[in-house]
C-alpha cells in the first residue's frame, strides 16, 4: 500500500501527462487545433493564477508543522497550492473540454494524485483541493469570455 502511495504522489502525474498526448494525437484535426491553442492560454495562466494565490496564503507543509519525515522528499516550502495536483487537474479540465468520459477518468487520477500527495505528507487537504478549484476556474473562466470559440461540450454549458 505505502509503495502506491509513493508510486501515485510521485509519478502518477506522468501517467495523466501521456493519457493527455494519447486523446489529443487521436482527435481530428480540427478539435486538435482548438485544444491546443486553448491550452497555450489556459496552463500558462493556472500557473500564474496559481504563483499569485501561493503569495497570497501561506500554507507550511504538514511535515514542517508536525516535525515527521515524509514519504517522499520536498523541501519545507509553501504547499499551497499543489503544483502536480495543479498540474494534472489543469490537463484533466482542458480535456474534459473536449472528450468527457477521458477527462472525468483524467479528473479522477488527479484527485488520487493529490490524495497521494496528502497521505505522503507534503500538502493538506487545502493544499490539493485549491489547485483543482484554481485549475478549473481558470479554464472555466478563459472559456466563458470565448463563448463562441467553447468547444460544444461546454457551449451548451455557458449559456
Amino acid at each position: 500500500m505505502l509503495f502506491l502511495v509513493v508510486f501515485a504522489a510521485k509519478y502518477l502525474y506522468l501517467v495523466v501527462i501521456l493519457a493527455a498526448i494519447i486523446v489529443v494525437g487521436k482527435m481530428e484535426r480540427h478539435r486538435r487545433k482548438q485544444l491546443l491553442f486553448l491550452g497555450m492560454i489556459s496552463l500558462p495562466l493556472t500557473f500564474i493564477v496559481a504563483r499569485l494565490a501561493g503569495y497570497l496564503f501561506d500554507d507550511p507543509r504538514p511535515f514542517v508543522l508536525g516535525n515527521f519525515t515524509p514519504l517522499i522528499d520536498h523541501a519545507a516550502d509553501n504547499g499551497f497550492p499543489s503544483d502536480h495536483t495543479l498540474l494534472t487537474s489543469a490537463i484533466a479540465f482542458l480535456v474534459l473540454a473536449f472528450e468527457k468520459k477521458m477527462g472525468l477518468w483524467l479528473l479522477l487520477l488527479s484527485a488520487i494524485v493529490g490524495l497521494a500527495r496528502i497521505a505522503s505528507g507534503v500538502h493538506h487537504i487545502i493544499d490539493s483541493a485549491g489547485a483543482m478549484v484554481i485549475s478549473g476556474a481558470v479554464l472555466v473562466a478563459i472559456l466563458s469570455l470565448r463563448k463562441k470559440s467553447a468547444p460544444p461540450l461546454l457551449r451548451r454549458r455557458l449559456r
